[in-house]
């Protein structure tokens, strides 16, 4: 069992969705803008939305990054070892 993928994120979100809202100017390409409105999207949820999984893909590679000696350490214990529940398994 390899660890390879970044931690599981046990917090219920990446931001605080309490926190007061900012206005922002944004530039935006003019027809994709136009076609939003028309099918009544909200903006600012949708980039909100998007900002968040984005910002939680970007935390994850960097956990992964700072954490590579210490996942790759495990992994080669592993190997050489076997995980320590190897004795209790019934498959």
């Amino acid at each position: 069992m390899h660890m390879t993928h970044a931690r599981t994120m046990t917090m219920k979100s990446i931001y605080d969705h309490s926190a007061a809202k900012k206005p922002t100017n944004l530039s935006l390409n003019k027809d994709l803008l136009t076609k939003a409105k028309q099918l009544n999207i909200n903006l600012s949820a949708t980039l909100e939305k998007a900002l968040a999984a984005e910002v939680s893909k970007r935390q994850a590679e960097e956990w992964l990054k700072a954490n590579q000696k210490g996942l790759e350490a495990c992994n080669e214990f592993v190997e050489k070892n076997g995980l320590f529940s190897d004795a209790f398994r019934d498959f």
